[in-house]
């Protein structure tokens, strides 16, 4: 792997790291990776554990995560059959499960972060620590939203949750894109980069090789247009210290439009399904 860049997490401790290029996968890898990753979530600045409203940058993402989560609902009633069970990695609060309860999916889901388990617990959606706390049994769709970056042991990690996915379920992994326009002008501003709770910054090339390892096959990806404004806005606080809304809002629609013609927008999500 050769150096690719040099960042810093910006949103907590302020320390230093770097992304070196994998060629062969078209991936980054963040370097060092700390043995214990806790210290590194412990904050209320990391608003995926949290349910705060308190900034405008908080307002706008609980806002548009209301709207996300009805969009994300909808993507998954494409792949159901009659049981419509979920599993979901990664799930914060417990927010996208209760919305899909509402659609008649039998649902469980898993979040190492207690506290937010907690804060999903008082919502009366109860959440498991770990993947080896789900039962062994197989799920129609099984969801990642933004969360195969943070996943350490990626493959030992990826085998496990495939290990729950029946034979014609589906796979919905939502990462951001590295190769993005957003990425290549904020550079080692770019907040999605959120080093070090980001291990791993993938391509598209990235995911169809790593999980080609693993029997699974590419079916379809779609864009997440809200995310390159969102990650926009808090890069240009990271690099400027000042919101500069206007800016990053003209930055992210850029993005988007780059994204309609070379298919790189900021995140993407990828349905996976096991080959035949």
């Amino acid at each position: 792997m050769k150096p690719f860049l040099k960042t810093k997490d910006f949103s907590i401790t302020g320390e230093d790291f770097e992304l070196l290029l994998d060629e062969e996968l078209q991936m980054l890898v963040t370097k060092p990776q700390p043995k214990d990753l806790q210290k590194f979530y412990e904050s209320d600045a990391y608003i995926s554990h949290t349910d705060a409203s308190k900034s405008a940058i908080d307002k706008m993402y609980q806002a548009v995560k209301k709207i996300s989560l009805a969009q994300k609902v909808f993507l998954i009633n494409r792949y159901a059959n009659q049981n419509k069970t979920l599993l979901d990695v990664g799930a914060g609060t417990g927010d996208f499960l209760l919305e899909a309860e509402k659609w008649k999916w039998s649902v469980k889901g898993v979040e190492p972060n207690q506290d937010a388990r907690i804060r999903s617990r008082e919502k009366k959606m109860e959440l498991l620590s770990s993947i080896d706390e789900v039962p062994q049994t197989k799920f129609q769709v099984i969801t990642l939203w933004h969360v195969l970056e943070h996943l350490p042991d990626l493959d030992l990690q990826i085998a496990k949750i495939i290990e729950r996915l029946e034979d014609d379920g589906a796979l919905v992994i939502a990462v951001p894109n590295f190769k993005s326009y957003d990425a290549k002008h904020y550079k080692e501003f770019w907040a999605a980069y959120d080093v070090p709770r980001h291990l791993w910054h993938f391509s598209k090339e990235a995911i169809g090789k790593i999980f080609a390892k693993h029997d699974m096959q590419l079916m379809k990806t779609k864009p997440m247009w809200f995310d390159a404004f969102y990650v926009s806005i808090l890069s240009e606080k990271y690099k400027t210290g000042k919101q500069n809304f206007i800016k990053a809002f003209f930055v992210g629609l850029y993005s988007n439009l780059v994204a309609v013609f070379n298919g790189q927008p900021s995140s993407v999500i990828y349905i996976l399904k096991k080959q035949e």
